[in-house]
């Protein structure tokens, strides 16, 4: 796995050593369904009533709801890799970044494909109750994506 981990919270108790192995290992699980494109597997994190906000698909509620999302990116992006570069624990409060890319082979947004591939930076923040993902938040530049892939026209400033 391509993530570093660094632990922020200084305090010490008991709990602590257990709950950080189980992030761990939710968030090793995580990577290997990133890596097989697995939206199932990615969306049996969720909560049932989870909230997820990001810049592709705005903010959205539920299990359900979090899988069709993840597999619209992977539909499009058929070689799609995210790779986590820095996993951040903070209690039941994590920070995953990661280096997102691909090429836009399956057509994106209901668009043609245009073989047009993209990298960026993104940062998700998770609210963990249990092992699972109670509210989500990703911030990357999707107006990057779309101009790198083909979709969006940009004039230098």
């Amino acid at each position: 796995m391509a993530h570093e981990t660094r632990e922020v919270k200084t305090e010490v108790n008991s709990e602590q050593p257990a709950a950080r192995k189980a992030i761990l290992d939710l968030f090793d699980r995580r990577q290997e369904a990133f890596d097989n494109l697995d939206a199932a597997m990615l969306a049996a994190d969720y909560a049932e009533n989870c909230s997820v906000e990001s810049p592709y698909a705005g903010a959205h509620v539920g299990r359900a709801a979090a899988q069709e999302v993840f597999r619209g990116w992977f539909e499009a992006f058929l070689d799609l890799k995210m790779r986590s570069k820095e996993l951040i624990i903070d209690g039941d409060r994590v920070a995953q970044v990661f280096e997102v890319e691909g090429t836009d082979l399956g057509g994106f947004l209901g668009l043609p494909p245009t073989g047009k591939a993209f990298r960026v930076p993104a940062v998700f923040l998770y609210e963990l109750r249990g092992q699972q993902i109670e509210r989500e938040r990703r911030i990357y530049d999707f107006t990057g994506v779309m101009v790198q892939i083909g979709l969006l026209k940009a004039k230098p400033i």
